[in-house]
């Protein structure tokens, strides 16, 4: 049974024992600390990270690997280079792969029919191909309530799986992303039919020991139920209690393996994507090229997790930009590692925080050895936002609206809602607050219609601590929205006090 600690004690522990650790100089190689652990000592604070490894690899080769903070608030357990993570969905990306190695050795084909190798699924799954499945394009219902989190029966995943094939198509194939488990599931299946061993045993021997990945085999595919030795416990974050609580076991069968379920540690997964680039895992660089590209649609466009994770490959989001593109594994939203193709680096963080979200702060850490590329100098803006970014950072965001109307005659950039608030919110986090409440203001001028805008704004008045305003602009967004819960909750609470 899981056990809550208290906020104060929590924090107090978490963030005093790991800055001291970060002080002694906690690294794989006993270093003094650099500008990188220094931006994961803040990271890791602000986010109520208590444990976090990070590995990184430039022009193949491994050229830092740390450990950070706690593996284990309750006995003050520090994270060291041998601490296993859980990886949650990182595990698809190690089933990608070994669906590429049954490809290269012709058991296997991403345009065939599911039904080639399981004919026994019901007959409206019959034409789904294989890549549908890893690019989550099939439209196969799926097994898991996304809701919950748990199975869409109360009896467990057997039953589940017998009542998910009863289902009609969530919506026809190839139309449309939609993150399913019930795709891995049947990927695994594939693999253990075509490849005359289990899915465990197949990621190990072909895989695994390939690579020396030592750690990780020896921690398995269930962490989400056994107790693995030497390893970070799972903690959550409640903002509102104020609370860091354990996170309990998961009903997780064998059968879903390949959905998720390994551990790892930061340098095995690099040492991995170490191999896999220099082919060590896959013989043909095209293997490599089909792997990480994404999935099209067929209104011509890619779909994946968010604005950042907007594409899906084989097991791999993909990140899609015209600078600095990536593919980007991640899990549980505690874990995450980027590849930067193009710039021959990777980036591999592992936290024990579900909510940690590295996914969210990786590119600030390819900054440090790619500078254009840190939140500072721009990097990640719209192009249109970009331009604007330039002229505000001269010329100051509180001439955001004048500047605007002129870059819109001489330049004609079309700015959209979305991105500028976007930014905004950009800016609260790197605590540019007064920047922030420019492009809110600008972005209501821009779109004077949206009550998504002015909810926006009220909330950057609120943060400042200016409550008329923001009980003003709370006010407008039920004008133009009359049923938003939010706004009626923020009133209410910024009136009482």
């Amino acid at each position: 049974m899981s056990r809550s600690i208290g906020y104060n004690a929590a924090t107090f522990l978490v963030t005093s024992l790991f800055s001291i650790l970060l002080l002694m100089g906690l690294t794989s190689s006993w270093v003094k600390a650099d500008e990188i652990d220094d931006f994961i000592h803040a990271e890791m604070v602000k986010r109520k990270i208590p444990g976090l490894q990070l590995a990184v690899v430039r022009h193949g080769k491994i050229v830092k690997t740390s450990s950070y903070g706690l593996a284990n608030i309750q006995d003050a357990v520090a994270v060291d280079d041998h601490t296993v993570f859980s990886i949650n969905s990182i595990t698809k990306a190690f089933t990608g792969v070994a669906v590429m190695q049954l490809v290269e050795q012709g058991k296997l084909e991403l345009s065939a029919n599911i039904s080639k190798y399981l004919p026994d699924l019901p007959v409206e799954w019959h034409n789904i191909t294989v890549k549908q499945l890893l690019t989550h394009t099939s439209g196969l219902p799926d097994i898991m309530d996304s809701n919950t989190g748990k199975f869409i029966s109360n009896d467990g995943g057997e039953a589940s799986w017998e009542l998910v094939k009863q289902r009609p198509l969530d919506f026809e194939a190839n139309t449309q992303f939609r993150y399913n488990q019930t795709n891995y599931l049947l990927i695994g299946k594939i693999i253990d039919s075509v490849s005359g061993q289990n899915f465990i045993d197949y990621i190990t021997q072909n895989q695994l020991r390939k690579v020396g990945m030592n750690r990780t085999e020896e921690a398995g595919f269930s962490n989400l139920q056994d107790v693995i030795a030497h390893s970070a416990r799972r903690y959550t974050f409640y903002y509102g209690s104020g609370e860091i609580a354990n996170i309990k076991a998961a009903d997780f069968p064998a059968f879903l393996r390949a959905t998720a379920g390994m551990s790892s540690t930061a340098k095995e997964i690099a040492t991995w994507i170490m191999a896999l680039q220099s082919g060590k895992l896959l013989n043909k660089p095209a293997s490599i090229e089909t792997l990480w590209t994404p999935a099209v649609l067929t209104n011509g466009k890619t779909k994946g997790f968010n604005n950042l994770l907007n594409g899906y490959a084989l097991g791999w989001p993909v990140v899609g930009r015209s600078e600095h593109s990536a593919v980007a594994p991640a899990g549980g939203n505690r874990a995450a590692f980027f590849v930067y193709p193009k710039d021959d680096l990777s980036i591999v963080v592992l936290t024990n925080l579900m909510g940690g979200l590295p996914s969210h702060f990786i590119d600030e850490i390819a900054g440090f050895y790619i500078p254009e590329m840190k939140e500072e100098n721009g990097f990640g803006l719209p192009p249109a936002i970009k331009t604007l970014w330039q002229s505000l950072e001269s010329r100051g965001y509180d001439k955001a609206v004048q500047i605007v109307k002129a870059l819109q005659k001489t330049h004609q950039l079309k700015f959209e809602e979305d991105e500028l608030n976007s930014w905004g919110y950009k800016l609260i986090e790197q605590n540019k607050k007064e920047q922030a409440l420019e492009i809110f203001k600008l972005n209501t001028y821009l779109f004077p219609l949206s009550a998504n805008t002015y909810n926006s704004l009220a909330e950057i008045y609120w943060l400042l601590g200016h409550t008329p305003e923001a009980l003003e602009h709370y006010k407008k967004v039920l004008e133009l929205k009359p049923d938003n819960k939010h706004a009626k909750e923020q009133l209410k609470k910024l009136n009482q006090t």
